[in-house]
């Protein structure tokens, strides 16, 4: 029997190597604004801190992000994928109320079980088991936001008036292959 490399939310394995991707509900361009980037970045350094997750790279785009990610332990009950997206939703919708009411009326969902949906729901998650497939999926993510569509200049870090963000760890990552 084959296994399929490419898993939803719902099936990300602990201590397995992702590149994993999400997008803003109808690809709209709320990861634009620092404010919201920095909700993200504060859940995936909750996240680490609590030794959930190790990042290894990310790339923040206006409408979507991609991550190579581990996922070493259950936050609670939930897988840390999960965690991360019912967080930052929730933070997303706080920030919104406050400071822009009428954009908050974009993301306000048909469905019964939300108020609001800021994240679709057909996520991305690739397992990475070679260094090969880690290299060329850190490689997209450091090149993403310079391809002709973003017209933008590649960055590290916390990039103020930029449309993204870009951040790699690899020692941990090289580590992490060698003694699989």
């Amino acid at each position: 029997m084959e296994i399929n490399p490419y898993k939803r939310q719902g099936q990300v394995d602990t201590l397995q190597s992702y590149y994993y991707t999400d997008s803003i509900f109808e690809m709209k361009h709320l990861l634009a604004d620092d404010n919201m980037k920095m909700i993200i970045i504060d859940s995936w350094k909750y996240l680490v801190q609590t030794n959930k997750i190790i990042i290894y790279g990310f790339v923040i785009m206006p409408n979507h992000l991609h991550l190579i990610w581990n996922m070493l332990d259950l936050n609670k009950k939930e897988n840390p994928a999960g965690s991360f997206a019912k967080f930052t939703a929730h933070q997303f919708q706080k920030y919104l109320r406050v400071n822009d009411p009428e954009k908050l009326k974009n993301y306000v969902s048909q469905k019964t079980d939300r108020k609001y949906q800021f994240w679709k729901r057909d996520l991305l998650a690739v397992i990475l088991n070679s260094g090969k497939s880690f290299l060329q999926k850190l490689n997209y993510i450091h090149n993403n936001p310079v391809t002709e569509k973003w017209q933008l200049a590649v960055g590290r870090g916390i990039m103020k008036q930029r449309k993204f963000l870009s951040i790699t760890n690899l020692q941990e990552k090289y580590v992490f292959l060698e003694i699989r």
